[in-house]
């Protein structure tokens, strides 16, 4: 029998638990009904102080001090609930040595969401694949630079660690892990059970672009102004940042320093943001929304739209219109 532990970190969001109870409760049944024993043996975990709370949540379990738990074959990690993940993963400090040597005995950690935040903490990733939810992509990188962050992909496994990128993802990565650890047929019928788009790849469409805006450098404020305001009118990026005093390499490099990416870059999202709002918020023709958007030519937009976003622009339209 598999040996699956979910931890209770504080701050978890309970959605991501009981997704991941469900998911797994649901297969365990699948293999009854095949006269079979359980594939899973489901552990709940918190740190040394037993919340009684985790254990009105979920009724039905023991919940156990990571200092009892016996090796897991492997751990979940649930998304956390909190605006402030520097300060949720401090509250979580004292799961990082207990999942480096669960690792170590050769358990494998499965991440949700905004959960592959403590398992970067780990330094277990140093080095290795990972994603996250998209609009936390940006604090993730400058978190753990030496992760290789595939901000686009829904689901990533490097070494035995596994993440997942927004709360739907979840479903994906544990039909992934279930295909691993059972079998095709199993993730097959799970996905069946949930509705779940099994070939689903990408979650770019989902993100927002969120820039920096609560910093002290007022040159670089002054740039993110002037692209915010003229995005749609301006040719260049030379035309926005022209009256900055300084030269564009030190408005650039500084720039870049404050937000995580060059001006240029800023100005390509503001105005895909731009469009994206067009296309989902009001009934315009297609060039209008290149046009208000910030783009003459719409080979080129096409092009940006999609390598930003991950789909075309129509496709776009037709996932999202808020008719």
């Amino acid at each position: 029998m598999i040996q699956l532990g979910i931890l209770l970190t504080n701050r978890y969001r309970l959605l991501s638990v009981a997704a991941i109870l469900d998911v797994f409760e649901s297969v365990n049944r699948f293999y009854a009904d095949d006269d079979k024993a359980p594939a899973f043996n489901i552990s709940l975990f918190c740190m040394d102080e037993i919340d009684t709370n985790h254990a009105a949540e979920f009724k039905g379990y023991r919940i156990e001090s990571i200092c009892e738990a016996q090796k897991q074959d492997l751990i979940f990690i649930p998304a956390f609930n909190a605006a402030n993940i520097v300060q949720a993963i401090g509250e979580n400090q004292k799961y990082i040595p207990w999942l480096q040597q669960q690792f170590k005995a050769g358990a494998e950690l499965a991440c949700v969401c905004t959960g592959a935040f403590l398992l970067g903490a780990t330094g277990l990733l140093n080095g290795k694949t990972a994603t996250t939810h998209v609009d936390a992509c940006p604090q993730f990188a400058h978190a753990f630079p030496t992760v290789k962050l595939q901000a686009d992909k829904v689901v990533t496994g490097d070494g035995g660690l596994y993440t997942s990128g927004g709360s739907t993802s979840s479903f994906h990565l544990m039909l992934h892990l279930l295909q691993k650890y059972c079998s095709k047929d199993i993730a097959v019928r799970t996905a069946k059970l949930f509705s779940i788009d099994m070939d689903r790849e990408q979650q770019t469409y989902f993100s927002t672009f969120s820039p920096v805006q609560a910093h002290n450098d007022e040159l670089v404020a002054m740039a993110q102004q002037n692209i915010e305001a003229a995005y749609h009118n301006a040719g260049t990026i030379e035309e926005l940042i022209k009256e900055i005093p300084g030269s564009r390499r030190n408005i650039a490099r500084r720039f870049k320093q404050v937000t995580g990416i060059t001006p240029i870059e800023y100005l390509q999202k503001t105005r895909i943001e731009a469009a994206k709002k067009l296309l989902v918020q009001t009934n315009q023709q297609m060039t209008e929304v290149m046009i208000n958007s910030g783009y003459s030519d719409p080979k080129a937009f096409r092009k940006i739209f999609r390598k930003t976003v991950g789909m075309t622009p129509t496709g776009y339209r037709e996932k999202f219109y808020i008719s």
